[in-house]
């Protein structure tokens, strides 16, 4: 039954992450522009670019590009599938993980030195972000056991806690927010692929993409930032319904945060996101799971 609610909720990630990704990207464009004092284009206009993309032919240097970009949107599909469906947050965490890897390894198909530079500022963003979403997911299993039943990694079980997990890894959610800047793409650690054209001579990271191959990205990037806000939501879930409707809000103001800190940002060296990444995570989830495992 747990693989049956896994391909269910997959097929529904599927369908409803790329309208919300849609909308939220849309939504990020607008209140970009009004804080840069623009107007801002329509609400739509991210699906319009994609169904613009979809309709051009592909340009590609070879074969197995587009295999790859469609391997890691596809893992990305079963990450929110594993997530929303009340599954374990371990293996969401590393199924995503497996998604960024195909799209390293797409870019470095090309060949291209343009690609294999934002590859290699790709590969540089995991390594940072990834020690403290482990930490993430530890916590949470640790909180879950003092506050709930059992210890779980499942998404399913904080509805089962006697009080959201914030009230006692509220420093790791502040790890977590800090590497979520570079999760979402967002300055000022948008290293490999950066969504404002200001800032690019080149497209980083997709730079050889065209056509399908690009639309696909896209639509990885929106599934993405649902799944995020996701994890972000989780850590204020509890067993009273309501909380789902809290967990929502607090999901759209850190998106609304990562907006300004967007658009009030200069982007720094790959040395500096590395290490300040680093640096928090062993500071703010290696000293939470340490204080949870004496309590």
């Amino acid at each position: 039954m747990s693989l049956l609610f896994v391909l269910i909720g997959t097929l529904a990630f599927a369908i409803l992450a790329p309208i919300l990704g849609c909308l939220l990207a849309g939504l990020d464009r607008k209140i970009s522009a009004r804080m840069q004092g623009r107007v801002g284009p329509p609400l739509l206009q991210p699906y319009y670019d994609v169904r613009k993309l979809i309709e051009k032919d592909n340009v590609s240097v070879n074969s197995t590009e587009g295999t790859y970009v469609t391997c890691a949107l596809v893992f990305t599909l079963i990450a929110g599938g594993i997530f929303f469906s009340g599954g374990n947050l371990l293996m969401s965490v590393f199924v995503i993980t497996l998604s960024a890897l195909f799209f390293i390894v797409a870019a470095y198909s090309t060949r291209s030195p343009y690609a294999e530079i934002g590859a290699g500022r790709e590969m540089l963003q995991v390594m940072a972000y990834e020690p403290m979403i482990l930490f993430m997911a530890v916590a949470f299993f640790m909180s879950t056991s003092l506050i709930g039943p059992i210890g779980t990694f499942s998404s399913a079980g904080a509805l089962l806690l006697d009080a959201p997990v914030i009230t006692n890894i509220w420093l790791v959610f502040l790890g977590f927010l800090f590497v979520l800047t570079i999760k979402l793409r967002k300055s000022p650690f948008d290293l490999s692929y950066s969504h404002h054209a200001h800032q690019e001579i080149v497209k980083g990271i997709t730079t050889e993409m065209s056509g399908k191959t690009l639309a696909k990205v896209e639509v990885m990037h929106w599934c993405e930032n649902i799944l995020f806000l996701g994890w972000t939501g989780l850590f204020f879930v509890w067993s009273n319904p309501l909380s789902i409707l809290l967990a929502v809000v607090v999901a759209l103001l850190v998106y609304f945060l990562e907006i300004w800190i967007d658009n009030n940002f200069a982007r720094v060296k790959w040395q500096f996101m590395l290490k300040s990444a680093w640096i928090v995570a062993f500071v703010a989830g290696g000293v939470n799971i340490a204080v949870l495992a004496y309590l």
